[in-house]
């Protein structure tokens, strides 16, 4: 920002006391019209949230975050969609802020932070006197973060008003989910008494929720809505942390007195998950990584029960921070977006045909894989290498899973895991006698084919009919009759490319000149 366009800036816009979320400047221009005459002389507008501030040129996208004006916020409702930089910056401010907020509300100045060692890691733990003798609570295994996070303790202040700011923001203005507000103060008394601090996972749909901030992205809303809050933690890590929350039943009724636990239904005498009176559901889950069973584990650190679950350590493996966005902000653990997306396949496959929740499994994750191709692709390969490796009834559900993807998603997801299609049970070219056409402008020949009820462009070039089905003769369209010609055997080459070799575009493949004597070799072999 230039000298001049700054003290236009500072010069013009105040703070005027009133409704939340207002903003003028000096000549009570509103912003969203284009701002004040002397800021509008140097061809910009001002998009200004909590202590940032981006400009652009106009019509132009956000190009970066250049000056703080304190606490002044603009509620920016006429945004159709905000730039995906903006909301990543948006959210790392709130995840930063949120993370000191919780770290600050666990551990109170009159205390001091020690170390242990097990196994060669070094864990953290806050050390503190009471009426009953000095206490310790788990702190993290150490990381870099951590020991900084540790370092600001004494110093970081508590900016709750602020950070309800930025949550409005980015639920009123960027379009973000949040949850109804009986599960997002579930969440919250859950995040209050320690369970995310001790390494319990929020699962489900109300972690599928966090995604959309996490991947500056919106999510189709059918698939955001749930009435079921889940929780799962390793029950070895339950057992290590040496610390605990009050029991779930306690901390649950301080949200809503009619909670109560439900009798586990392979033993009455254990807690099979809480139930309130409106049909709200908190359950706790942990991995079965022995025989299939379904016998409740003790969860010690959460005073509770869980259900043990095929899969879930997968799920669970590696959690990333994130802010369910309800209140001032919630900071919590969520799984990897990508090993969301690729356990929604497999447990998609796991569940009865036709039942509703295999449904919008495969719905949240192709929803997931259609961003993650292009925000994650490293993230998204490594996680597939490892549930691939996995053992063959890992590779069985995984492909069966990618089968009922959108041909899209299931084509791109492909080409970054570097897979060929014939990974996919039942998928076939077929063709049934579509109209050849001529594309000048690409020179090719096009025509249709179909792969699992959704259409396949298919294209051969013009050298490969030239250099191997004797088209040199004909010019431009003329081309088509060349290929009428040798329809049958093109076709069996782009069936064959299609299925067995590497996807280059999605819901396409063109057959190029020098792909036909290779093709031709495959084809033979099959013979």
């Amino acid at each position: 920002m230039r000298a001049a366009e700054r003290t236009a800036v500072t010069g013009c816009l105040r703070r005027r006391r009133g409704a939340t979320g207002e903003a003028f400047c000096a000549q009570s221009v509103w912003f969203r019209t284009g701002g004040c005459p002397q800021c509008c002389a140097y061809g910009l507008t001002f998009i200004l949230i909590s202590q940032v501030c981006v400009y652009t040129g106009l019509a132009s996208a956000p190009v970066g975050v250049v000056y703080s004006f304190g606490e002044l916020s603009i509620h920016l409702g006429l945004l159709m969609a905000a730039p995906p930089l903006l909301l990543q910056t948006t959210y790392a401010e709130l995840l930063q802020r949120c993370a000191a907020a919780a770290f600050q509300d666990a551990f109170p100045e009159d205390g001091t932070f020690v170390s242990k060692t097990f196994d060669g890691r070094r864990y953290w733990y806050f050390q503190a006197r009471s009426a009953h003798g000095r206490t310790q609570k788990y702190v993290g295994r150490e990381t870099d973060e951590l020991l900084a996070r540790i370092a600001r303790h004494r110093q970081e202040r508590d900016d709750e008003r602020e950070r309800r700011s930025i949550v409005s923001t980015m639920v009123r203005s960027f379009g973000l989910p949040r949850p109804l507000a009986e599960i997002g103060n579930v969440i919250g008394a859950l995040a209050a008494a320690g369970v995310f601090r001790l390494r319990g996972v929020l699962v489900g749909t109300a972690a599928y929720q966090t995604y959309a901030a996490m991947l500056a992205s919106r999510l189709p809303g059918p698939l955001l809505q749930t009435a079921d809050v889940d929780i799962a933690q390793f029950k070895n890590v339950s057992v290590a942390v040496e610390d605990r929350t009050p029991p779930m039943i306690e901390v649950l009724k301080t949200v809503d007195g009619t909670f109560r636990a439900v009798p586990h239904q392979m033993d009455s005498r254990r807690v099979g998950g809480y139930v309130a009176k409106g049909g709200l559901r908190v359950d706790f889950l942990t991995p079965n990584r022995g025989a299939d069973t379904d016998k409740p584990q003790a969860l010690r650190a959460f005073h509770t029960d869980a259900q043990p679950l095929r899969f879930l350590d997968y799920l669970i493996h590696e959690p990333e921070a994130a802010v369910v966005l309800h209140g001032a902000g919630i900071y919590v653990l969520v799984p990897s977006p990508e090993r969301f997306a690729i356990h929604k396949l497999i447990v998609s496959r796991r569940r009865r045909a036709g039942e509703a929740k295999s449904d919008k499994d495969i719905q949240q994750s192709d929803a997931l894989l259609r961003l993650l191709v292009e925000k994650r692709p490293h993230e998204l390969k490594a996680a597939w290498q490892e549930a691939h490796a996995r053992g063959p009834s890992w590779r069985q559900l995984l492909f069966e899973g990618m089968s009922r993807l959108s041909a899209s998603v299931r084509d791109v997801t492909l080409k970054v895991i570097e897979q060929p299609r014939s990974l996919i049970p039942d998928l076939e070219l077929t063709f049934n006698n579509p109209p050849a056409r001529y594309d000048l402008a690409r020179d090719i020949v096009t025509f249709d084919g179909a792969a699992m009820g959704s259409r396949v462009q298919c294209a051969v070039s013009r050298a490969a009919l030239d250099d191997h089905f004797g088209a040199e003769a004909f010019k431009g369209k003329a081309k088509i009759e060349a290929f009428l010609r040798n329809r049958s055997a093109i076709e069996r080459l782009v069936r064959a490319k299609f299925v067995a070799w590497p996807v280059e575009e999605p819901e396409a493949v063109l057959i190029k000149t020098g792909d036909v004597p290779k093709l031709r070799k495959v084809l033979l072999a099959r013979a």
